[in-house]
């Protein structure tokens, strides 16, 4: 039986068109581009949450902990209201973002041991700061003011834990809308949303929260949270068993 004989088929050559891959070509570099800078801001943010090791920081991960520095920096309580003892021997100082995860999942996890065990039993004295990083959390700048002006109402820690409480509501949220939620979450806790509103659309609080947010870069910090406790630094979101190693190292001089 005779084979089938098999005939070339031949193709017309594939001609593109300048004029309209062009533009695409362009398109797609640029969403590149984009795509691009928000992976390296998220890394950069990653690792400024990541603990790290330096001369005046103890961290806590799957290895021991390094010795405590001899010489910790020297960090002030700022203006804001005191938890806890005054005259306690151990200094706790957060430097913090009202926006950041890592905040966020401190003030949840971490603290209210340290509350319960050190600071309500007078040991331990804490003092919050600001350090909004508006470069990534465009509202946390304004929550802080909010907070200063809780704070002049007299409902600094209350309006401290109701950001943090809701701040997968607010955060997303474009300026005006966030500005809506800091309202009402002041009469929430009994103080007035409006005045509290009028306050922030003032500024009267920025230069005390770029204040704060200056003097954490002075003494060193470079994201959020940073905890120094009597000066030495405890970075990122860290457990209670972090803070209650170098605590009981501190209570024991």
């Amino acid at each position: 039986m005779p084979s089938k004989k098999r005939l070339p088929v031949s193709l017309p050559p594939l001609k593109l068109n300048s004029k309209l891959y062009l533009p695409l070509l362009v398109v797609l570099l640029v969403v590149a581009a984009y795509l691009l800078g928000i992976l390296t801001t998220k890394v950069q943010y990653l690792e400024k949450g990541v603990p790290s090791v330096g001369t005046n920081e103890i961290t806590v991960g799957d290895e021991a902990a390094p010795d405590v520095p001899s010489e910790p920096v020297e960090i002030g309580i700022g203006h804001l209201p005191i938890l806890g003892n005054k005259g306690a021997k151990v200094t706790i100082v957060e430097f913090s973002d009202f926006q950041c995860p890592f905040c966020s999942s401190l003030w949840k996890d971490t603290l209210p041991q340290i509350k319960k065990d050190y600071i309500d039993t007078g040991k331990v004295k804490f003092a919050y700061r600001h350090y909004p990083l508006v470069a990534i959390h465009p509202n946390a700048q304004k929550a802080a003011e909010a907070s200063e002006c809780a704070n002049e109402q007299g409902k600094f820690w209350e309006y401290h834990d109701k950001l943090f409480e809701n701040q997968s509501e607010w955060e997303g949220q474009a300026a005006a809308d966030a500005l809506t939620s800091f309202a009402s979450y002041a009469d929430t806790i009994g103080i007035n949303g409006a005045t509290l509103k009028s306050c922030v659309d003032s500024g009267k609080f920025a230069d005390a929260v770029t204040k704060d947010a200056d003097e954490g870069t002075t003494a060193g910090v470079n994201g959020t949270p940073a905890t120094y406790v009597n000066g030495l630094l405890v970075s990122g979101a860290q457990p209670y068993s972090a803070f209650k190693t170098i605590i009981d190292q501190e209570l024991s001089k």
